[in-house]
């Protein structure tokens, strides 16, 4: 969680400080009061667990789509990525054309990104061959055991890269997956809650 190139969580004030108190009086990851777009997601979705190869591929898509960018710019284009990719359901996803590809390098709701659209599909027709569960399963062997991660108490203390994504990246690489780098790995983890990186003193922290 070091900028907006490495994870889901950026834009923090006072990057290296520990929570802080948001307008309700509740302290927060600083990342999380940035914008109110931001906070909703601070609070309900990251680092909770996400199950479910079709959910697990939409994190993953949009986390390399983030690549490069601020997450903000991601979240709120995410109906936007729903729409025009089926929903994210691999199966449909799977079955996308190269004149479907050419329709999204033509849509406003997402990030028109050649390399990147043609990843996430050739992301879901790897996910595809796959047995039901097994995207599921395959990434969250990778979370480590919660005893052996303190709470950080501060953004500071959040690695951008860990041996295990780093494992889960060459894991993912070697069934095919593209934009799966350790970064964007970690990235992943931390959204998905494999890890739980929300600060000690933050509010979310004992709800994921």
């Amino acid at each position: 969680m070091t900028s907006t190139d490495d994870t889901g969580a950026p834009d923090a004030p006072d990057a290296g400080g520990g929570a802080l108190p948001g307008p309700d009086g509740r302290p927060r990851c600083p990342w999380g009061l940035s914008a109110a777009d931001y906070t909703a997601y601070h609070d309900d979705e990251w680092g909770r667990a996400v199950h479910g190869d079709d959910a697990l591929y939409e994190r993953m898509s949009l986390e390399a789509f983030q690549s490069g960018l601020s997450w903000l710019t991601i979240l709120r284009r995410r109906e936007g990525f729903r729409a025009a990719f089926g929903g994210f359901r691999i199966p449909v996803v799977a079955a996308f054309t190269a004149a479907d590809e050419e329709r999204l390098l033509g849509d406003t709701g997402i990030i028109r990104n050649r390399a990147k659209i043609a990843a996430t599909v050739a992301n879901a027709r790897v996910a595809a061959a796959l047995p039901p569960g097994e995207l599921d399963a395959l990434i969250w062997s990778f979370a480590p055991d919660p005893a052996d991660r303190p709470a950080p108490r501060a953004l500071s203390d959040v690695p951008a890269i860990t041996p295990e994504s780093t494992a889960l990246s060459k894991a993912l690489k070697k069934h095919g997956f593209r934009f799966v780098g350790p970064t964007t790995a970690y990235a992943l983890m931390q959204a998905c809650g494999l890890v739980n990186d929300h600060l000690a003193d933050c509010c979310a922290r004992d709800a994921c």
